[in-house]
């Protein structure tokens, strides 16, 4: 069985659905799909419940109401019968209803969870609908009966293996299978979310759960480019991607998945693949656990960076100090991107500044600090194991002409990576491009 995951732009209109609808028939064959709320719902329905932190029902009402009659027109558009219509009609009133509620109450996250995961609610109570229209086999399955997280927020594999195959043994023998993205119960059995990559964390847990044979993750691009298009003219679509090599990219700018989402299918090893709902012919991208040996893929940018560097004479050599350096870091959350180390000092780069003045204060007690800001991490993911001899080179002689604060090197066999200026992160991509793509 494969599993497709649809984001919020490949359900966002009736005719939208249609074609998830024809995309996910196509073959015949038993599917398990996971789908997203309707673009731009998620948001109103945060903005619902700020109106209601805020104590203002009228503004949260007045949200409501607009988000009900965009819903409403919809069913027109989507449904053919007036049974199926009157059916989903019902269903909706009743989740308006059920919004409007939380204006009588003491609100607080635990309420605002409850109300940002009507919108997949909604968006596959919809879709399956359309489906028993059309004559198809398919089986609505709640997330919340099977997808749980720990008391440390993380997914817990266990329980929702043994929940969803019980799920499934219950409606055994549909074609279709779908349930909702992003949303799960905690460990306490309250409403909550899976937050890191949402939907596609969904689709991951879920194909490793049923040992899918694959997991696709439709949206509206096609796959991970070689480089950023919005820079670089003529970039491609990467065909083939190691499980590192996506999670590099992913977690150096390319925004079409998340570092951590995919975790669960590379652990499973089950392949997963990008494909775009607007192209659906096109190859995408398939990332597994299979290296295509010498070969450097892709470039990516991590831009709002900024780098810090302790230089102490009077650590030279001492124990502790690395340690003492990072506990600062540790204490205040906040994550180091690269680190590059010398004899009297260490250098490092971070991208959130919301602490930035009280680690500094803490650094001083060490050594010498100087700060950076205005700078971006370029990062070039390929087969870049030490063996393969030359290929760091292939990548300096394109950055020759680009000042480079820090490199980034042997950490990871799939990663080099170069902390520069915000103004040069343009030259560099193209050059990068030039020399190793074109």
């Amino acid at each position: 069985m494969k599993v497709m995951k649809f984001g919020g732009t490949s359900v966002g209109t009736p005719q939208r659905m249609k074609e998830v609808t024809t995309l996910v028939t196509k073959s015949g064959e038993p599917v398990f799909v996971v789908l997203s709320a309707m673009s731009g719902t998620t948001n109103l329905l945060v903005e619902i419940s700020d109106y209601l932190y805020k104590k203002n029902p009228d503004g949260a009402n007045e949200v409501i109401n607009r988000l009900e009659a965009k819903y409403m027109k919809h069913i027109e558009e989507l449904f053919s019968t007036d049974e199926m219509k009157a059916t989903t009609r019902d269903f909706l009133k009743d989740e308006f209803n059920y919004l409007r509620s939380f204006t009588k109450e003491i609100f607080t996250s635990f309420e605002e969870k409850a109300i940002v995961a009507q919108g997949e609610m909604m968006s596959t109570n919809m879709v399956a609908n359309y489906m028993k229209e059309q004559g198809i086999n398919v089986a609505l399955l709640n997330a919340l009966d099977f997808m749980r997280t720990d008391k440390n927020a993380e997914p817990d594999p266990v329980y929702i293996k043994e929940k969803l195959t019980a799920k499934m043994a219950e409606n055994e023998g549909q074609q279709v299978y779908i349930t909702q993205g992003f949303i799960c119960r905690n460990a306490y059995g309250e409403v909550d979310n899976l937050q890191r990559g949402g939907s596609d964390y969904t689709a991951s847990l879920v194909g490793a759960a049923l040992g899918a044979e694959e997991i696709q993750i439709w949206t509206d691009i096609d796959g991970m480019h070689n480089n950023d298009p919005r820079i670089v003219d003529k970039t491609q679509p990467v065909h083939q991607l190691h499980f590192e090599e996506a999670a590099e990219l992913a977690y150096f700018g390319a925004k079409i998945l998340h570092p951590t989402c995919v975790q669960p299918a590379k652990y499973a090893g089950i392949p997963v693949r990008l494909l775009n709902t607007m192209d659906p012919d096109a190859e995408g991208t398939t990332i597994s656990n299979q290296t295509e040996y010498g070969k450097i893929k892709a470039v990516a940018a991590k831009d709002n960076i900024i780098a810090i560097k302790i230089k102490s004479s009077r650590m030279l050599l001492a124990t502790g100090f690395l340690r003492k350096v990072f506990e600062i870091f540790e204490s205040y959350q906040t994550p180091i991107d690269m680190v590059c180390t010398s004899e009297v000092g260490v250098s490092m780069s971070i991208d959130n500044s919301a602490h930035l003045g009280e680690i500094v204060d803490e650094l001083k007690k060490y050594g010498t600090v100087t700060v950076d800001t205005g700078m971006c991490v370029i990062c070039v993911v390929g087969d870049l194991d030490w063996s393969n001899i030359g290929f760091e080179t292939r990548v300096l002689d394109a950055m020759k002409n680009i000042p480079v604060r820090m490199i980034s090197y042997g950490g990871s066999n799939y990663n080099i990576s170069f902390l520069i200026r915000d103004e040069d992160k343009k030259r560099a991509l193209q050059s990068l491009s030039s020399q190793l793509f074109n």
